[in-house]
C-alpha cells in the first residue's frame, strides 16, 4: 500500500472511502508515474486499444472520486481501489511496473500452494506477525481468534448467511453487545483507517473477542437459527455473554478493556497525535 501511495518519493492523489473501508486511488498519478508519459490521458487511451478485457471493465475498474485536482480545487477524478489498481498496472509495459507485476506473480504462486497446503497459509501469517514485531504470546491469541471466526462464519454460511453485507452486520452486532462499539466506531477510538482491527487489539480485547465470537457460535449450533434475521438474535445473545463478562472485570479491576493502544508504527502514531491536536 505504502507502495503504491509513494511511488519512488512522487504521491499518488488517494482518498479513504469510510464507508467502503478502503482506499481510491488516481489512476491518472499511477500511469503518470509508470510511464513517465507527458499525455497521459493518452496514454491510456493507448493502454485501452491494447487491452480490450480492460477496456471493458472499466466501467467498473474505474470510479469518479472527489480528490484535489491540479489547479488544487476538489474535483472528481478518475480513480480506483488496490484491486482495481493492480488490474491496471497489469497492463502497464513499463520497467517500473516490473516490480508490482512480479509481486503479484509471488502472491498468485503463494496462494495455490496454499490451497494445496492450508497449513502453509498459517506458518505464512504467523511469520508475517513477528516481522511486525508482535510478541509470541500475542501471536497465539490471534491466531485462535481467527480459527474462532472460520467456525463462526462456517456456521453462518451454513444457516443461510452468505452476502458479505450480512457477514459485517452480524459482526458488528456482535462487537456492539462486546465492547458497546461497533468496528468502525472501534477503528476510530485506536486512529485506524484500513487497518484490520483485531490486528490493533491488546490481550484482553482479543480475549473478549473471541469469548462474544465462541459464544455466538455455540448459540448458533444449539438454537439453529435460520437466516439472517435469526443470526442477528443470535449475535447479540452471544455478544452480550463476552460483554456482561467485560463489565464485570471492570468493575472489579477499576479500569476499561477497550483501549485506544495500537500497534501502528511511530511515524504513524505521530501524524494521528498531529491530526488530533489540529481538530
Amino acid at each position: 500500500m505504502s507502495s503504491i501511495k509513494l511511488f519512488e518519493s512522487k504521491k499518488i492523489r488517494s482518498t479513504w472511502n469510510e464507508a467502503e473501508e478502503k482506499w481510491y486511488f488516481s489512476v491518472q498519478d499511477v500511469v503518470e508515474v509508470l510511464t513517465d508519459s507527458v499525455d497521459v490521458k493518452q496514454y491510456i487511451k493507448k493502454m485501452l486499444s491494447r487491452d480490450e478485457q480492460l477496456k471493458s471493465n472499466w466501467g467498473t475498474i474505474c470510479t469518479p472520486v472527489e480528490m484535489i485536482a491540479a489547479d488544487d480545487k476538489k474535483r472528481k477524478i478518475q480513480a480506483s481501489d488496490t484491486k482495481g489498481l493492480l488490474r491496471i498496472i497489469q497492463s502497464i509495459p513499463s520497467p517500473k511496473a516490473e516490480p508490482f507485476k512480479l509481486w503479484l506473480a509471488q502472491v498468485g504462486a503463494d496462494r495455490l500452494e496454499e490451497i494445496e497446503n492450508p497449513e502453509l497459509a498459517t506458518q505464512r501469517t504467523r511469520e508475517l506477525y513477528k516481522l511486525k514485531g508482535y510478541s509470541d504470546d500475542w501471536i497465539e491469541k490471534r491466531m485462535r481468534s481467527i480459527a474462532i471466526r472460520e467456525e463462526l462464519t462456517e456456521e453462518w454460511k451454513n444457516r443461510g448467511v452468505k452476502e458479505q453485507m450480512e457477514y459485517a452486520i452480524l459482526t458488528a452486532e456482535i462487537s456492539k453487545a462486546t465492547f458497546g462499539l461497533t468496528p468502525s466506531e472501534y477503528k476510530k477510538v485506536k486512529g485506524l483507517k484500513s487497518q484490520n482491527l483485531r490486528d490493533h487489539m491488546t490481550d484482553l480485547e482479543l480475549i473478549f473477542s473471541m469469548l462474544g465470537e465462541a459464544s455466538t457460535t455455540a448459540i448458533v449450533k444449539t438454537q439453529n437459527p435460520k437466516g439472517f434475521q435469526e443470526n442477528k438474535k443470535a449475535a447479540k445473545q452471544g455478544g452480550a455473554v463476552a460483554g456482561n463478562a467485560r463489565k464485570e472485570l471492570e468493575t472489579k479491576t477499576g479500569e476499561n478493556v477497550v483501549s485506544n493502544q495500537n500497534y501502528l508504527p511511530e511515524e504513524k502514531k505521530k501524524q494521528i497525535d498531529k491530526n488530533d491536536n489540529n481538530k
